[in-house]
């Protein structure tokens, strides 16, 4: 367990969820509406909402990762690091998909909070949210 997720889990900030297994599938359908949603809006040049539907879409595929495995965020931060640790530091998922919802996190907060954004920025999304949808997808199904 690397350090950043044991201090989440000390800090209640990543809980115990012993129905997250059953709504994980409910999760992954949630991030696809929203991907949905988020090609529609960047169809329609509203960059901004499209990157914050885009890391929705991602924050969700990765709750759902987490639910799997029995776990709930209280913050967006440590559901990263639940993911990297139960996931991607076990081979799981890509490292490069990790990065790019922490990427997304922070594109997202500079959209929502200060009117920062790029159709460039948002075009990457929508390809790397795709993936993460795919992968998280693949990783629950191998699972069960």
């Amino acid at each position: 367990m690397n350090s950043k997720f044991k201090k989440c889990l000390e800090r209640n900030k990543i809980k115990k969820f012993s129905v997250g297994p059953k709504l994980a599938q409910r999760e992954l359908e949630l991030a696809g509406n929203d991907l949905v949603s988020a090609k529609k809006t960047f169809a329609d040049k509203n960059y901004k909402w499209a990157t914050i539907q885009l890391y929705y879409s991602m924050f969700h595929s990765a709750r759902a990762l987490l639910y799997k495995q029995g776990y709930r965020e209280k913050s967006h931060q440590c559901l990263i690091e639940g993911v990297r640790d139960l996931y991607v530091n076990r081979g799981l998922l890509d490292y490069g998909l990790i990065e790019a919802l922490q990427t997304a996190k922070i594109l997202r907060e500079n959209a929502d909070y200060y009117g920062d954004f790029k159709k460039g920025n948002a075009e990457k999304l929508k390809i790397k949210a795709e993936e993460f949808l795919k992968m998280a997808g693949k990783i629950i199904k191998e699972i069960e």
